[in-house]
């Protein structure tokens, strides 16, 4: 299927969607050959003790452990909340939360719902905590990542990377491995001395983890999609999970995630490509593409689409946009027919990053173009020769 001839537009719309589809990924971690999945970063060893405390406890006792070591999760959701005294000393110098009048604890409606795992991905072991109750989702966004304070949600949000989280549980912990530590050893003289030095050291305190909810995907609902119910919800959690471990791994080997849609299609590609044959993967279809962007009537364009996060900073004229549409459409149907064609064996996380690197050396209006499928093989090839896998595979 040939797409349609894009609408013209003005020179000036012309150069800002050229600026947009700039590609900053920088490949050289790949050209000269790496092994992945890469190591896990520091931060996971926390999480992964974390996650042993709770393998015999109740529902509800993932929430407890972590609301022990998480001080927002002490703090309710409440308008101001950020500013208060109790809030900023908890989150900002780590003093316990115990004895602050402000912590009175997050009021979540499910807390049982809640659910933490370590997801091994090619970036490395993730930790996600996930939600299977949409207020509780909800509660669990305005607390890790809107400060406790009531702002709204969208409704087609069902996932958030959560970077550069200080966490205070590690720097605690760090501080007893300091004290414990005969002071004629010790480099520094002082705990504040040790903390200075250790501060411009992100590595050791920020953290990195995911939140999911098993909502339908992209806000589409089981019968767009063809699926009973319960199939598209599950189908749902494993596109989120491995549509932002996506968005980390380029995060994390290539030094940029962006609200771009060349960004948009690796990670779809990606959980598409982790879509369980229940549910009609592992595989791209374009259509499901369309449909998740709001262009499942195309050339027609739903308005207020999850594509509209994607629309640049500045943001791209209605004529540039329009011509985006055109080219997505386009990489669609190229990168469908390239995923069907293709005789390298069946579907294997190698094969799925392998794709992925592939795709990130191109620009988006250079898989548009008319040989955008042969493009993207080719890319994909260079790819496949500069990846080794070295770990048992993902499930």
């Amino acid at each position: 299927m040939t797409p349609p001839v894009q609408d013209s537009v003005s020179p000036t719309d012309a150069a800002a969607l050229r600026r947009y589809h700039d590609n900053p990924f920088n490949l050289t971690p790949v050209e000269s050959g790496i092994r992945l999945p890469l190591a896990d970063e520091p931060f996971v060893s926390t999480w992964e003790d974390w996650w042993s405390e709770t393998l015999e406890m109740a529902p509800g006792g993932v929430f407890a452990t972590l609301a022990a070591r998480l001080p927002q999760l002490a703090f309710p959701i409440a308008e101001g909340m950020s500013t208060t005294e109790g809030y900023q000393a908890a989150t900002r110098r780590g003093v316990p939360p115990d004895d602050l009048p402000e912590a009175t604890g997050l009021d979540l409606p499910a807390p049982e719902a809640v659910e933490l795992h370590l997801h091994p991905s090619a970036a490395g072991r993730v930790p996600l905590l996930i939600s299977r109750h949409r207020e509780t989702f909800v509660a669990l966004v305005q607390a890790l990542a809107r400060r406790n304070e009531p702002k709204p949600i969208p409704p087609s949000m069902g996932a958030l990377m959560v970077a550069g989280y200080n966490n205070w549980a590690r720097i605690h912990g760090h501080r007893q491995r300091w004290e414990a530590t005969p002071e004629g050893e010790r480099a520094r003289a002082t705990w504040g001395e040790e903390f200075a030095h250790i501060r411009p050291q992100k590595a050791l305190y920020q953290d990195r983890f995911i939140l999911l909810s098993d909502g339908p995907y992209s806000g589409v609902a089981a019968a767009e999609v063809g699926l009973e119910d319960d199939r598209w919800r599950r189908a749902s959690l494993v596109l989120r999970r491995d549509h932002e471990c996506t968005h980390y791994l380029t995060r994390r080997l290539l030094g940029s995630m962006r609200n771009n849609v060349l960004d948009e299609l690796l990670a779809d590609y990606a959980g598409m490509h982790a879509v369980p044959a229940e549910a009609g993967g592992p595989g791209f279809r374009a259509a499901w593409f369309l449909r998740f962007l709001g262009l499942e009537h195309y050339p027609e364009y739903r308005p207020g689409a999850r594509l509209d996060i994607y629309r640049g900073d500045p943001s791209l004229s209605d004529a540039a946009f329009r011509a985006l549409h055109h080219q997505i459409h386009a990489v669609a149907l190229h990168l469908e027919r390239f995923d069907q064609d293709r005789k390298d064996g069946p579907p294997s996380p190698h094969r799925t990053v392998c794709t992925l690197l592939g795709l990130a050396s191109l620009r988006f209006d250079e898989m548009a173009a008319r040989d955008g499928a042969t493009r993207i093989e080719r890319a994909v090839e260079w790819a496949r020769g500069r990846v080794e896998w070295c770990a048992d595979p993902l499930p």
